[in-house]
């Protein structure tokens, strides 16, 4: 499944979209996949000091594409967020720690066969989506950026 946004693949993420811009999430497409019923997508960064670090959490987003700048709540009108690694809801870009060199962010879009009943759980992180995920996942796809801060 081809993913892309206002960056090509392995091409630098622009600032706005950044710890050190708006801070923004950035507008996706991605290929419609026949039966997909529901996608989700999980941003994360590998090249964190203590391991992978996860940016951004939306699951049950019924279209193909997100726009810019989703509002930072649970519920919104594109799907519902979970929680990052930085404890909070929704979307928060790349902010490697300075003079660290370039980090790689995976926006992983995962097409599945159903909608995730996950709305018992307070706050939902990649974990427990990624185990809600399982045995439903027809069709994966992801768009890395790079970022590094000076």
């Amino acid at each position: 499944m081809l993913v892309s946004s206002v960056f090509k693949n392995e091409e630098v993420i622009p600032s706005q979209y950044t710890c050190e811009g708006k801070d923004v999430s950035p507008p996706l497409k991605w290929e419609k996949v026949p039966g997909a019923v529901t996608y989700a997508i999980i941003v994360e960064d590998p090249d964190a000091p203590g391991g992978t670090f996860i940016h951004w959490v939306i699951y049950d987003v019924k279209n193909n594409e997100l726009p810019e700048g989703i509002e930072k709540r649970e519920k919104t009108q594109y799907g519902l967020q979970g929680v990052n690694d930085f404890g909070r809801i929704g979307y928060n870009g790349p902010c490697p720690p300075k003079g660290h060199g370039y980090h790689r962010y995976y926006f992983n879009v995962y097409a599945l066969n159903t909608e995730l009943s996950l709305r018992a759980l307070k706050r939902v992180s990649a974990e427990d989506l990624r185990d809600a995920m399982e045995g439903h996942v027809i069709a994966v796809g992801n768009l890395m950026g790079k970022y590094k801060r000076d």
